[in-house]
């Protein structure tokens, strides 16, 4: 099967052709370039209706030199996310083309096509996703016949909050390679120390994580503000580079810790960027993860990877017709069906039985995404050992800084909101010089693995509990809940258990751990990301996550506030694209 891709969903105008039977690829690209600024809509679109032809041309005249008149058997097309105006003219070109060639027509998700490119040049089975493109950042896995969001930005995509700071200092578009340059530079000649292990000083910069969440605007804003008081570019560019690449890293080990996958594949414009390939490659190897980023020319927007998507939905039969194809603008990930692709879920080890759900291996299971955990004693005397070892991926004042941070808050926060009534484990003991904490031994295993109603159910009550006192956990994923059998109803023999009720005073079923993320706030919009961010780790595992998330919800509106779960919706319409 060869297929003719189009893509034009923002500033490249590109076509090409694919070759199931050889697995090649020829691309025709004409980017965009504005002479000042960003991209501008109107502009981009009087772009693509001059370029679109001229590239679909060249492609179409090489094919058919090559292969004859039926040298096309379908063309696929960009059909969002994007801008409305440029993907109309990518619509009306694919459309054009299908009917005139007799050919099928297949819509192609542009995020899902960053994906599916990885996966198809790694060989990779089932990975994790990292797109980091200009409009979006955010993370995907497979599961259940669509890709979940595991995490994304709450704002800016990783290009354009980038491209926020070079505008503000008037470079042109795309400032991305720019600012790497410029990073680069400094990194040579910033330490103010000679000697191969000198490491450049770096700014102090917002560093935004919220379980696999994350968020560019006020790193945008506080490096427009350095520029401002006269901090050098080059000197900005490098502590923005280290601090946006490291939340990227970090978050993708976090979704790797999540789902106990091992296969990362970086997609999007700005994986071009050999800073954050070299942070992410590290990130995987000392997790024993296979990484990969395909070659330049699949990382930037490009219409081969829209032709190799297209004809893997073009042989699962996922076609449409040319009155059914307009264009979406908005077109999320997580909304697209599955249908040339089938298997293990991403997410390995949870409840429930079936494919992809081998247990974890034990080891693997004491290394979360930022600490290593051993397990000391026996029976009721087991004590957990908890050391945040550092990340060679990230810039060593900004490792030293996050885990000394974390360890104390995790510390402080465990024991206040046992104080408030929300079970977790006690505090033993803090060694801030190694980063370590000693906990009690809470619960048999991860939530992940044990998910049902009545245990979503009580950590919406422990959540709220928590927020009453003031405290936001941060990170309150299916992996940072506990649970143990509820002793008191297994003495009886009572399956639904007294926890129900939140009336038992046998020992907790459900503890919250990890809370180094966490912090004081009163803020609704801060207790509402809690939510979110547990739903969507919920969203992202389970088979049936809805009675789960009702349960959840439920939980919390029997002891909490009602306008934490008003702003909840808020917060989740905020993700890109919704």
């Amino acid at each position: 099967m060869r297929v003719l891709g189009i893509e034009g969903t923002a500033w490249c105008a590109s076509a090409a052709l694919y070759d199931a039977e050889t697995d090649s690829v020829l691309i025709e690209s004409d980017p965009y370039e504005p002479d000042s600024g960003g991209i501008h809509p109107r502009e981009a679109a009087e772009h693509m209706s001059e370029a679109i032809p001229e590239v679909v041309d060249r492609v179409l005249t090489a094919a058919e030199a090559e292969h004859g008149p039926d040298a096309v058997d379908a063309v696929a097309f960009s059909r969002g996310p994007g801008l409305g105006p440029c993907l109309r003219i990518v619509g009306t070109a694919a459309r054009a083309l299908a009917g005139t060639l007799g050919v099928p027509l297949v819509g192609v998700n542009h995020m899902v096509a960053h994906l599916e490119i990885g996966r198809h040049r790694s060989g990779f089975d089932n990975p994790v996703c990292l797109n980091a493109s200009g409009a979006n950042a955010h993370l995907l896995g497979y599961h259940d016949g669509r890709y979940r969001v595991l995490g994304e930005t709450m704002d800016a995509g990783v290009g354009n909050a980038i491209d926020k700071f070079t505008r503000h200092v008037g470079w042109s578009h795309p400032g991305g390679p720019k600012v790497e340059s410029a990073a680069a530079e400094f990194a040579e000649t910033g330490s103010g120390e000679s000697g191969a292990d000198s490491v450049a000083d770096l700014l102090d910069l917002p560093y935004v994580v919220k379980g696999m969440d994350f968020s560019f605007s006020g790193i945008s804003s506080a490096a427009n503000d350095a520029a401002d008081d006269g901090v050098p570019v080059e000197e900005i560019c490098f502590s923005l580079q280290e601090h946006v690449f490291a939340m990227l890293a970090e978050v993708s080990e976090r979704a790797l810790s999540l789902t106990g996958a091992d296969e990362l594949v970086l997609g999007g414009g700005v994986a071009q960027n050999d800073r954050l390939r070299e942070m992410l490659a590290a990130m995987c190897e000392v997790r024993g993860a296979d990484f990969h980023a395909p070659e330049p020319r699949f990382l930037r927007d490009n219409a081969g990877m829209i032709a190799v998507l297209g004809a893997k939905m073009a042989a699962a039969g996922d076609t449409v017709e040319i009155s059914e194809s307009a264009v979406d603008p908005s077109f999320r990930p997580d909304q697209v069906p599955v249908t040339w692709r089938s298997g293990e879920s991403v997410a390995r080890g949870r409840a429930g039985g079936g494919p992809g759900t081998a247990g974890r291996d034990s080891e693997a299971d004491r290394r979360g995404a930022e600490a290593t955990v051993t397990v000391e004693g026996t029976g009721g005397d087991r004590r957990v050992i908890k050391r945040r070892e550092e990340k060679s991926y990230r810039h060593p004042e900004l490792d030293r800084t996050l885990r000394r941070d974390r360890t104390v808050a995790e510390a402080r926060l465990t024991s206040e909101a046992r104080r408030a009534g929300v079970p977790t484990p006690l505090v033993y003991d803090v060694d801030l010089a190694n980063t370590t904490l000693t906990l009690q031994h809470v619960g048999e295993r991860d939530l992940a693995t044990a998910l049902d109603e009545r245990r979503t159910e009580a950590v919406g009550r422990h959540l709220a509990r928590l927020h009453d006192a003031g405290i936001v956990h941060g990170d309150p994923t299916t992996r940072n809940v506990r649970v143990s059998p509820d002793r008191a109803a297994a003495a009886r023999g009572d399956a639904e258990g007294a926890e129900t009720s939140g009336e038992s005073s046998a020992a907790p079923e459900t503890y919250l751990i990890d809370f180094g993320l966490g912090y004081h706030t009163g803020h609704v919009e801060d207790h509402a990301m809690d939510l979110h961010v547990f739903e969507g780790s919920v969203r992202a595992t389970a088979t049936d996550p809805e009675p789960l998330i009702a349960a959840l919800e439920s939980g919390y509106e029997s002891v909490g506030d009602d306008e934490v779960l008003d702003r909840l919706r808020d917060v989740a319409d905020r993700g890109r694209y919704r």
